[in-house]
């Protein structure tokens, strides 16, 4: 019923400002795949908590759309609220541009907040209505003049991230900016993502739940860096560090006054990352528009060899809180009660106990054979269902340290296992090593050209998986980052030493269970021959895979190697921090087979 009454005086708002239909994505005005509380529209409006989808509204109908990741969950989520499910990906699945503009009589007015959408977004939205007779309207955000309650802009402190974690210091990576912009002819590049502003003037925040980001906008000229900020995040001490290293800190507002005021320049913008009220606040009249993806993200993608040393020691500190906490659930369940959300505690306690820990990297995904098949569950109060000593446990989570970022998912046995379950899981483990061993040539390969091998053996037995196999990986920034990835859809950042993706294919059988085998891994040089280099990975996460939902037979001999060396190289990484039980529990469980 209050899903119903928000959506009702929405349709009031819209009415008053001559609106039929209305687009609310999940956004912020930094274009973050996690946003702050405040920013949380679609989810206020909806009742969906996933972290994707986009819900539109018109007179008399409404729509969520979300991808596969989330398809069980909006339908749990979406009951009573009168909010249609579409499911994005699936050839029945129209897309809501289309959607909206068979709703829609001619000159409809389609509305959203301009601050939240990107600059892409809004050019796609014109040429598909503006074709069919529809006029695309900006406004403001109309949820605002309803959200009575809405959260206010985050208030904590943000903090300077040492060159010790970072590997470059500011004026450095100024430099590097300044020289892709001399190569472009550009006079100022603005930065609107959390994640490239974080990296670039090497601050971190806890502004976006799990994100160590600060919300603010960059802007970077020829011989000037301003960092713009909700004013008092910086405190007196980092800012004259800061001013030290050429960054004169503005009020988070002052950057549309500043857009507006520019004349006779060049200015690069990522129509991506950047919202439409960026644009809007440019005199297009006064100064050149360059577009294209922000110069930082390659350079932030490819870690330095600091980041790499930060990034193998976080992965080893996560690993001992794993091991400690997979030894937990495997003399506990059974014996004790031991529920999803106890267990999501349990692994948090665990890793807060680690060297440079500084949070979780994302809410814990904690599900017990039916709820592991639902791929981004989250675990409540409401929905915890305790753990018995038979069936699959998946749990997919991480950890944010001083020196890296963690993101990590196994597939427990907690007892007895059908053999279509072993088969399940062995078809998986199969993929897993199928990408970990896969060799390619440097300057040709991009992620989507490695997608397929991971999907290979559960293709041979007609079964797939709704989500992508990797995506990037920040050093202590956000768990999801790119530009690349590995996935179908395609993405042509082609991959390169120093890259850090997950490797994460899955199986999920509705209803009964899932299963998911994630490591962290390393794009690193392997050889050179006549034909060029040819890369492959390096796994950077150190944790056992249940060798006892292994089905030894449907291993080749060559995936049984790799499984045991993978084995002996985390017995020789973790043995050594834990104590004798533990450590005599990781050998059980590393044995070879």
């Amino acid at each position: 019923m209050k899903i119903k009454e928000r959506l009702q005086q929405l349709r009031s708002a819209m009415k008053k400002s001559g609106i039929d239909a209305y687009i609310i994505p999940s956004a912020d005005p930094h274009q973050s795949e996690y946003v702050a509380p405040r920013w949380k529209t679609r989810e206020w409006i909806s009742g969906f908590t996933g972290s994707a989808g986009t819900v539109v509204v018109t007179a008399k109908k409404a729509g969520l759309w979300t991808d596969g990741r989330y398809f069980i969950q909006a339908e749990e989520e979406l009951k009573g609220s009168g909010i249609t499910l579409f499911k994005v990906g699936l050839p029945e699945t129209p897309d809501y541009k289309v959607w909206i503009s068979g709703e829609l009589k001619k000159k409809g007015k389609v509305g959203f907040d301009a601050s939240v959408m990107s600059i892409n977004e809004v050019e796609g939205l014109k040429e598909v209505f503006e074709s069919g007779g529809l006029s695309v309207k900006p406004c403001k955000d109309l949820v605002d003049t309803i959200w009575k309650d809405r959260p206010g802009f985050p208030s904590d402190r943000a903090k300077l991230h040492p060159v010790k974690y970072s590997g470059m210091n500011r004026p450095d990576k100024f430099k590097a900016i300044r020289e892709k912009m001399a190569e472009k002819g550009v006079d100022y590049h603005l930065f609107a993502s959390l994640d490239d502003i974080a990296w670039l003037f090497n601050i971190r925040g806890n502004d976006v739940k799990c994100n160590p980001v600060v919300i603010g906008f960059g802007l970077i000229g020829k011989k000037s860096a301003e960092l713009y900020v909700i004013e008092d995040k910086l405190n007196a001490s980092h800012v004259k560090t800061l001013e030290k290293d050429g960054v004169k800190v503005k009020k988070y507002e002052d950057i549309y006054k500043t857009l507006s005021n520019l004349s006779g320049k060049t200015l690069f913008i990522d129509p991506d990352r950047c919202s439409q009220s960026i644009l809007d606040a440019v005199d297009s009249k006064k100064v050149k528009i360059i577009r294209g993806t922000n110069m930082s993200q390659i350079m932030k993608a490819v870690k330095n060899k600091t980041e790499i040393e930060g990034m193998v020691k976080a992965h080893i500190t996560d690993g001992v809180a794993m091991v400690k906490f997979l030894r937990w659930i495997d003399e506990t369940v059974g014996k004790e009660t031991v529920t999803e959300i106890s267990a999501a505690q349990k692994l948090a306690e665990f890793r807060s106990a680690g060297e440079n820990f500084a949070g979780l990297s994302f809410d814990t995904i904690s599900g017990y054979n039916e709820h592991g098949a639902i791929v981004h569950y989250t675990v409540s109060e409401e929905s915890s269902i305790e753990l018995k000593p038979k069936g699959f446990y998946l749990v997919d989570s991480g950890g944010q340290y001083s020196t890296g970022t963690t993101d990590i998912t196994r597939t427990v046995a907690l007892g007895s296992l059908t053999k279509k379950m072993k088969k399940d899981f062995t078809l998986v483990l199969k993929g897993h090593i199928r990408l970990a061993t896969a060799r390619f040539p440097q300057g040709f390969t991009a992620g989507t050209h490695l997608d397929a091998l991971a999907r290979d053996a559960l293709w041979r037995d007609g079964k797939n998986y709704n989500h992508g196999t990797g995506h990037g990986i920040g050093a202590y920034l956000s768990v999801h980052e790119g530009p690349m990835g590995i996935t179908p859809r395609w993405l042509d950042t082609k991959l390169v030493p120093g890259m850090m993706m997950s490797n994460e294919p899955g199986y999920y059988e509705p209803g009964e269970y899932g299963i998911r085998i994630e490591n962290i891994i390393l794009v690193e040089e392997k050889e050179e021959t006549p034909w060029g280099k040819f890369l492959g990975f390096k796994d950077i996460t150190m944790c056992p895979i249940d060798i006892r939902a292994v089905e030894p037979s449907l291993l080749s001999t060559q995936e049984k190697k790799w499984l045991n060396d993978y084995h002996k190289e985390v017995y020789k990484n973790l043995s050594p921090l834990l104590d004798k039980d533990t450590k005599s529990w990781l050998k059980k469980m590393t044995v070879a087979i």
